[in-house]
C-alpha cells in the first residue's frame, strides 16, 4: 500500500517537471522577436534573450514577456510614427491629384488669358496704329484687372469693366470731337451719360455678363482646388493622441512581447483601432462631400459646350464693334453731351486732315467656315485649338478625379487596414489584443460620437480635434463660394447687408464681414505669387447667365490668329 502511494507521488511529480520543463523551454526563448527588434534598427543591447517577468509592462499583457520597459517605449514611438505614415501614404495620391490638377488649370487659364492680351495688342496696332498706341494702357488695364481678379486680387469685375467703357468713352469722345478742348471736369460729366446714352450699344452689358460669370468661376475653382489641396495636406498631420498610440502598440507590437513577432491583428480589431484613431477625420467626410459636389457643378460651368465653332466672337472683336457702334451714333452722342454737359470751348485747332471715319474703317469680323485661312494664321488657329481640347480634357479629368476622392476621410481606417497587407485574414490566426484567436467585439461606426463604445481605443467625444473643426469651417466657405459661382455671384463683393445671403458681384462687407479662408498655419495658403487675402469692398447686381469660361477666355483668343491674315 505505501509503495503504491509512493509510486503514484513519484509519477504525478515526473509529470509536473515534465510538462513545466517543456512549456518553460518554449515560453522562455526570445530568439525570433531579437530578430525582429533588430531588423527595426533598434540596438539588441538589454533585449533578453528568454523571457522575463512582465509586471514592469504598462501597454501589453503583463504575463512572461520578452520585452522591458526600455523596448515597450521604443515600440511605443515607432507605433505613432508607423501610423503617421500610413496615413501620409493613403492620402498621398489623392493630395498630389489636388496639387497637380490645380497647376495645371492655372497654368492654361493665365497662358490663354496672355494670348488674348497679346494677340489684341497686336491687331489693334495693325488696324487703329498710332490712335491704339496712344491709348493702349486703357486695354492693358482691362487685361491687368482680368488677372488679378483671377488671381486672388481684391478687384470688383462689375466696377472695373465699367471704368474700362467709362475711360474707353472719354477717350473716343475726345477723338470724335477733336476741334474741342476738353476739362477733366467736362470728361467726368461725360462719364455720366453712359448708361443713359449707350454710345456702345448693348455690347458692354453683354461682355460685362458673360466675363463675370467666366471669371468667377474660373477664380472661385481654381481656389477651390487649392483649398483642397490644403485641407487635405493639413488633415493627412495627424494628431496622434496618447490613447491612440497606446491601442496602436497593442495591436502592432504587444505580439512581439508575446514572443510572436510575426503574428498580424485581426481585420475587425484593426478597424476598431483606426476608426478610433481617425474618428475626428471622418467627421470631416460629410463637409468634404459637399465641397467635391460643389467643385464638379463649377466643372460643369468651366466644360460647357464643346463645339468650337459655335464660340461666340472674341473680346476684340466685341470692343472694336463698339467702337464703331459709337462712331455710328458720334453725331448724336455728342449733340447730347453738349446739350446735358454744356458746350465745350474750341481747341483752336481743327480735325485731321484724315477723316475719323477713316482712322477707324478697320471692322474686324470672324471668318466664315469658306473663308477659314490655311496660311500661317490658320495653323496658330489649329494650335489654340490644340490647346483648347487639351483644357477640356483638363477640366473632364479633374471632374473624374475629384469624384474618386469622395467618402475618402471616413473609408480612411477601412483602406488603411486593407492597403499592405496590414492584417491577417485568417480570423483564427490572428492577434485579438492579447493573445492568437479570434476577435469578438463587434466594429463601432465611423465618426467622433460612434466611438463612445469602442473597445480598443478611449475617446473623448466631448472634445473634438480643433484643427479638424476649424478645416470643416474652411471647407463649408469654400462650398458656399463654389455655390454662388456655379450660379454666377461673387460673395467676395458681397453686401454686409445681405446677413450672409449670396448676392452677385456688389458693394463690400463692413470692417466686421469676412470671407477669407479659415486655415491654421504660419501663413495662409495663396493660388500664386500674386493672389492676395480676401475681403469684400463693393455691391451691386448679380450677373445674368452666359457662356462658359473656357469657351469664353478661348473666344478672347481664338478668330485673332485668323483675322491676321485679312490685315496684311
Amino acid at each position: 500500500m505505501y509503495a503504491m502511494w509512493r509510486l503514484q507521488v513519484a509519477l504525478c511529480t515526473l509529470s509536473v517537471l515534465s510538462l513545466s520543463s517543456g512549456g518553460e523551454s518554449k515560453a522562455r526563448s526570445c530568439s525570433e522577436v531579437r530578430q525582429a527588434y533588430n531588423a527595426k534598427g533598434f540596438s539588441l543591447v538589454n533585449v533578453p534573450h528568454q523571457e522575463i517577468s512582465g509586471e514592469h509592462l504598462r501597454v501589453c499583457p503583463q504575463g512572461y514577456t520578452c520585452c522591458t520597459s526600455e523596448m515597450e517605449d521604443k515600440l511605443n514611438q515607432q507605433s505613432k510614427l508607423e501610423f503617421e505614415k500610413l496615413v501620409e501614404e493613403s492620402s498621398h495620391k489623392m493630395r498630389t491629384t489636388f496639387v497637380s490638377r490645380h497647376k495645371k488649370f492655372d497654368e492654361f487659364f493665365l497662358e490663354l488669358l496672355d494670348n488674348s492680351e497679346k494677340s489684341l495688342n497686336s491687331m489693334f496696332t495693325r488696324t487703329y496704329g498710332k490712335l491704339y498706341m496712344q491709348n493702349s494702357e486703357v486695354f492693358q488695364d482691362l487685361f491687368t484687372e482680368l488677372k488679378r481678379y483671377y488671381t486672388g486680387g481684391n478687384v470688383n469685375l462689375e466696377e472695373m469693366l465699367n471704368d474700362f467703357w467709362s475711360r474707353l468713352l472719354e477717350r473716343m469722345f475726345q477723338l470724335l470731337n477733336s476741334q474741342y478742348h476738353f476739362t477733366d471736369d467736362y470728361l467726368e460729366c461725360v462719364s455720366k451719360y453712359t448708361d443713359q446714352l449707350k454710345p456702345f450699344g448693348d455690347i458692354p452689358r453683354k461682355l460685362k455678363a458673360q466675363v463675370t460669370r467666366a471669371f468667377i468661376a474660373a477664380r472661385t475653382f481654381v481656389q477651390g482646388l487649392m483649398v483642397g489641396r490644403e485641407v487635405a495636406n493639413r488633415v493627412a498631420k495627424v494628431n496622434v493622441a496618447p490613447a491612440c498610440v497606446k491601442a496602436l502598440t497593442r495591436m502592432l507590437y504587444c505580439p512581439y512581447c508575446r514572443g510572436m513577432p510575426g503574428l498580424k491583428p485581426c481585420p475587425n480589431y484593426c478597424h476598431n483601432v483606426m476608426r478610433g484613431c481617425l474618428a475626428n477625420q471622418a467627421d470631416l467626410d460629410s463637409e468634404w462631400n459637399l465641397f467635391i459636389d460643389a467643385m464638379l457643378l463649377v466643372a460643369d460651368r468651366l466644360q460647357g459646350p464643346s463645339n468650337i465653332e459655335a464660340v461666340i466672337q472674341p473680346i476684340d472683336i466685341k470692343i472694336s464693334d463698339a467702337i464703331m457702334t459709337m462712331q455710328d451714333n458720334s453725331m448724336q452722342v455728342s449733340a447730347k453731351v453738349f446739350q446735358g454737359c454744356g458746350q465745350p470751348k474750341p481747341s483752336g485747332i481743327g480735325r485731321s486732315v484724315r477723316g475719323i471715319s477713316d482712322v477707324f474703317s478697320g471692322r474686324f469680323r470672324p471668318y466664315t467656315p469658306e473663308e477659314r485661312p490655311t496660311t500661317a494664321a490658320g495653323t496658330s488657329l489649329d494650335r489654340l485649338r490644340a490647346v483648347w481640347r487639351t483644357m477640356q480634357h483638363s477640366v473632364i479629368d479633374i471632374k473624374e478625379k475629384l469624384k474618386e476622392s469622395k467618402r475618402f476621410w471616413s473609408n480612411l481606417p477601412d483602406d488603411i487596414c486593407a492597403k499592405g497587407k496590414l492584417t491577417e485574414p485568417d480570423e483564427e490566426q490572428c492577434w485579438n489584443s492579447h493573445t492568437k484567436g479570434r476577435y469578438f467585439p463587434e466594429v463601432v461606426k465611423e465618426g467622433l460620437t460612434n466611438q463612445v463604445n469602442n473597445p480598443e481605443v478611449e475617446v473623448d467625444i466631448t472634445r473634438p480635434d480643433t484643427l479638424i473643426r476649424q478645416q470643416i469651417m474652411a471647407l463649408r466657405v469654400m462650398t458656399n463660394k463654389l455655390k454662388n459661382a456655379y450660379n454666377g455671384n461673387d460673395i467676395y463683393f458681397q453686401d454686409s447687408s445681405d446677413e450672409g445671403s449670396s448676392s452677385g458681384s456688389g458693394s463690400g462687407c463692413s470692417d466686421g464681414c469676412t470671407t477669407e479662408f479659415i486655415f491654421v498655419g504660419t501663413e495662409a495658403p495663396v493660388i500664386g505669387a500674386d493672389r492676395s487675402d480676401e475681403r469684400a469692398a463693393a455691391a451691386g447686381k448679380s450677373v445674368s447667365c452666359g457662356p462658359s469660361v473656357l469657351l469664353l477666355t478661348v473666344a478672347l483668343t481664338l478668330p485673332l490668329w485668323a483675322m491676321q491674315t485679312q490685315w496684311r
